[in-house]
């Protein structure tokens, strides 16, 4: 009976220790995989997809979608595969940079579309939720100055920056039919860091101003979407002075031209004013995309 008993305990003995090897080497790969997780991330690309005007579908290395200024389904510019919103594939975050309609028009249905947030100007956002556009859950606020990680920590992180413009919202009360126009709080840029470090700076709408020299110095954007057209926003001539003196990226994205009169600047005028920085311009057109 003693023996017997015996060779019950080393058999459980021995199971036990084949159980806690086996644990072991479990914890020792999800230990690996935690620590490789990153690596992949930093092996990733960033990929921006334009389609007209100011807006762009980011891909960070880890596989987020961020889409920024949501203008698609009447924008003149946006090619017809992607006025059907659900074209953009998946979507896990949206930004938009002010309340005009060719930057927010198409944020809301994007939104509860995919259930996810339209982060914005703070007072922007709260008028949302005030006017029953989005619920609260939807419309997070979010001001100059702050920044968020809406990925969790070691992930993708958004500054939102000063932009020089106006940012009303023109809304069509359902009740009574009329056109309102509501406030649509600071208009904003974004300093979008992805989790490799490669940093898009979305300008939004935005004139000329001299804290862009801050902005460069201090948080060195790699890639800028940066306005051309004139008139409602920088010249191309006004653009180029911001890439040479001030901001100093290593690419430069033209955008937020052509698609009304008013945005008269071109491409071409762009690669003029930029001069011997013209290798910087990026030249793509709506619907296509550029990897980094």
């Amino acid at each position: 009976m003693a023996e017997a008993i015996l060779l019950i305990t080393e058999t459980t003995v021995l199971k036990s220790f084949s159980t806690l090897r086996s644990c072991m080497r479990l914890a020792l790969a999800a230990t690996a995989l935690s620590l490789a997780l990153p690596a992949l991330a930093q092996n990733g690309k960033t990929e921006v997809l334009w389609l007209g005007q100011a807006a762009a579908r980011i891909t960070t290395p880890g596989g987020k979608v961020i889409m920024i200024d949501p203008w698609l389904r009447s924008n003149p510019k946006t090619p017809a595969a992607f006025k059907n919103l659900e074209a953009l594939g998946k979507v896990d975050l949206i930004l938009v940079t002010h309340a005009h309609g060719d930057h927010f028009a198409d944020a809301p249905d994007l939104a509860k579309m995919h259930k996810v947030p339209v982060y914005g100007p703070a007072g922007m956002n709260q008028t949302l939720t005030t006017l029953g556009i989005l619920p609260a859950e939807l419309s997070p606020r979010f001001g100059k100055g702050g920044t968020i990680m809406p990925f969790g920590p070691n992930s993708v992180k958004i500054t939102a920056t000063h932009a020089e413009h106006s940012s009303e919202l023109a809304y069509k009360n359902p009740v009574t039919g009329k056109d309102e126009v509501h406030v649509g709080g600071e208009p904003v840029g974004f300093i979008i860091e992805m989790e490799n470090g490669f940093k898009v700076y979305h300008m939004g709408d935005t004139g000329l101003f001299g804290d862009m020299k801050f902005i460069g110095e201090y948080y060195k954007p790699d890639l800028l979407l940066i306005p051309i057209g004139g008139h409602f926003v920088m010249s191309p001539e006004d653009a180029a002075f911001a890439v040479k003196n001030y901001l100093k990226p290593k690419y430069a994205l033209p955008i937020h031209y052509g698609t009304i009169p008013q945005l008269k600047g071109t491409t071409a005028e762009f690669a003029k004013a930029l001069g011997t920085d013209a290798g910087k311009m990026l030249l793509v057109n709506p619907g296509e995309k550029v990897e980094f």
